[in-house]
Parts: structure tokens; sequence; C-alpha cells
């Protein structure tokens, strides 16, 4: 059976959320970030585009590009609801979709043409999200997910592009190679210096030749260049997530020490997040006493990576559930709601030193295990150990879980 798959992707999703809030917004070049000078763009509009602005750069140097520019801190948590009501529409919809970040799905639409065909069933979503939700949003439809996902990209802003079973190459061959989902900013200039730009020079190549240059990565490039890719849509779970539980080998009263494992705990949960380039949306805690009673509590936030707001949730709900005089026997921290994200919710009111400080910190715990830079608050904990959550190896000595 032939494959429909489509990918949809909101336009500018900051910017247009701004916009459907105050419709003074529209037409006008607008930056979404961190407003000092230290800040760093998370977002922009097509307007602003035009002179040269890219998510990631410098507040200064944006405002150097474009003075006129109206410069916005953003809100995660209105951007985090209507991420919600996009997905709410699609899963109402299609029988199978995967949210990959905020503002970002694909949908399996294979045997659903008997009656109306997929290009009019992807068509009708569309629409219907226009409708309800009043965001602009673009589509790509074609017989896998990077074919679609260029697709998308070359149709936006607003519109829908249908790439026909057979005419994948053609349609790739003319565009640049930096349109290749999984090439990067690195391997875009490496492969401009063997002079290869545009994706129909890749697809002229042996694949033994791209295997040579670039290893894995290399034969991974020819395929998609080839409009190759039999990655299925996998279905997603609103509340997937990570956790952590410790349970102690004596109970405990000692507050001192329970607030200095919680926070290692959290601290190495987050980094785990980052690590695994997901956001979480939802905080959860859980403490065991003595005589075993079990109390639970779990707050939505916006989405983020970022351990100076997630800690302080983890730390009100600790002391929310936190009875004193009670022995406890087990805490326990858990982040669901996750979607893939890096740290594009972090960039609106976070200095570029800020970032730069958790990627120096996350660095080195790549390099030299998590524990080796730790807040002084959270050196009670000495069990913590290295461990990925979302590559499939064993938890350590805690109680690690995925579900």
């Amino acid at each position: 059976m032939e494959r429909s798959i489509v990918h949809m992707d909101l336009d500018t999703f900051f910017v247009s959320c701004e916009r459907l809030l105050d419709s003074r917004l529209i037409g006008k070049p607008i930056l979404i970030g961190g407003t000092s000078d230290r800040g760093v763009v998370a977002s922009c509009s097509y307007e602003a585009r035009k002179f040269g602005i890219h998510s990631a750069m410098p507040m200064r140097m944006a405002k150097q590009l474009c003075p006129e520019a109206i410069v916005l801190r953003g809100n995660s948590g209105i951007y985090s609801k209507f991420s919600n009501l996009v997905t709410d529409v699609i899963k109402d919809s299609v029988p199978l979709y995967e949210k990959t970040s905020v503002d970002e799905f694909y949908i399996d639409l294979t045997g659903m043409d008997k009656f109306f065909g997929c290009h009019k069933l992807a068509s009708d979503l569309r629409q219907r999200i226009i409708k309800e939700t009043g965001l602009p949003i673009s589509f790509g439809l074609s017989i896998n997910k990077t074919v679609s996902k260029i697709a998308t990209g070359e149709a936006k802003p607003n519109n829908q592009i249908r790439v026909l079973k057979g005419t994948e190459k053609p349609f790739l061959s003319p565009l640049s190679v930096r349109k290749i989902p999984m090439v990067g900013e690195v391997t875009y200039r490496n492969l401009c210096d063997l002079g290869i730009r545009k994706i129909k020079t890749i697809q002229e190549m042996p694949m033994e030749m791209m295997s040579r240059v670039f290893k894995k990565n290399g034969i991974s490039i020819w395929k998609k260049a080839n409009g190759i890719d039999n990655s299925p849509v996998v279905k997603y779970q609103e509340r997937k997530s990570i956790s952590t539980e410790r349970t102690f080998d004596r109970d405990t009263i000692d507050i001192k020490k329970l607030e200095s494992i919680i926070m290692a705990i959290a601290e190495n949960l987050v980094y785990q997040l980052r690590r695994g380039n997901k956001l979480t949306g939802c905080v959860g805690f859980k403490i065991r006493y003595s005589d075993f009673q079990t109390y639970t509590v779990q707050k939505r936030i916006p989405y983020t990576s970022a351990d100076h707001k997630i800690i302080p949730v983890v730390q009100e709900l600790f002391k929310k559930l936190y009875q004193r005089r009670l022995l406890v026997r087990l805490i326990g921290i858990k982040f669901s709601h996750l979607v893939e994200g890096g740290f594009q919710f972090d960039l609106f009111d976070d200095e570029e030193r800020v970032l730069s400080l958790y990627q120096a910190m996350d660095k080195m715990r790549e390099r030299f295990g998590d524990r080796s830079v730790i807040r002084a608050s959270g050196m009670e904990a000495k069990s913590i150990s290295r461990w990925n959550p979302f590559n499939g190896e064993p938890p350590p000595l805690l109680a690690n879980r995925r579900r």
C-alpha cells in the first residue's frame, strides 16, 4: 500500500500567537526573545527575516539589522495553550499522528484515500486548524517524512504542497543541501567545501562516496537526498515521561538532607531532558512516609528544559506535600507531557550568557559525568550516576524510569 505522510508546521508560531492577541502587530517586523541587549532571538516574523535575522541570533545584533522591529519578551504559557489547541484538532481528526515539537506534526493518512483522497483530507484538516485556532499552518504531503518536511518548508508561508510518488527526486534536486533535515551548519559547511551545494549533486554521487566522507551520516544524507525514508510515524503519547525515585536506607526527617537530594535529583533529571532534546510541560512530585502513606501532586508549566524554571516548581511541590515530624521513606520527581524541543522555549527571558552557561555545564557533564558539575545545595546525593533515559540504556542505582 502506498504511504501517505503529511508534515504540518505552524508558520512563525510564536509570532502568530502574538498577532492573534494584538492585531496591531500584523505586517510589522517582530522579534520575540530576551528583550535586553544580552537576550537571544527565539522567533521572528517573515518581515524581520528579510533583514537577515534568524532565531538564536543575539538580540543586540537583530536590533542593529532592523532598528524598527518590535521586540516582545514572549509568553511560553500562551504558546503552550495554542499548541495544545492545535493538537486537540489533529487528535480529533486523524487516527495516527506524531507531535515532534510544540508547532510541528507528522500525520499518517495511509489507507484513508478510498473516499475523498489524502490530499483533500489534509487540506480540510489544515483549513479546520486555521478556522478553529486562527493560526496559519503549512503542510507537505508525500510518501515519506523527509520529503513531506522539505515540502512544508517550500510551501511556507501558509500554503501546502503535494509531491506525487515518483517525483521525489526531481522535486528535491534543485534545492539547497541545507534543506535536508539532518544537515546542520557544520555539515553544510563541509558539503560546501566539497563543492556540494545542491541536492542534485548528492543524487548523482555513489552512496559509497558519501559513506567514505561522512561515514554513517553520509548514507543517511544520500538516502534523504534521493527521497528515501522508511521511518514510521510514531504515535504521539501525551503523557510519556521520565522520572526518578529515591528510597532511603533509613527513613529520615532531616529536612536539609531531603532538600539537598531533591535538588540533586531535579538538576540531574533536567539535564537528561536537555540531553534528550526534550521539553517538559508537567512536573510531578511524590513522597512516601514511614507508614507507607504515599502522596503525589503535579503542576502544568510552560514547556521548558531550564533548571531555573523547573527546580523552583519541584521545591514548591515538595513544600506542599511535606508534613513535618513524619519520617520520609521515599521521594520521587516526574516530568511528563514531553515534546521535542531544545532551548527555544527558554529564550524568551534568558540572557545569552545563561544559555551559554547551561551549554558549558552540559558539555562538562557529557565528558566527565553527570555529577562533575553540581549545585552546592545538592551535594548530599552521592549515588546519582551517568544515565540517558532516551537511549534505552538500563538505569543506574536510582530507580529512573521512562514511561
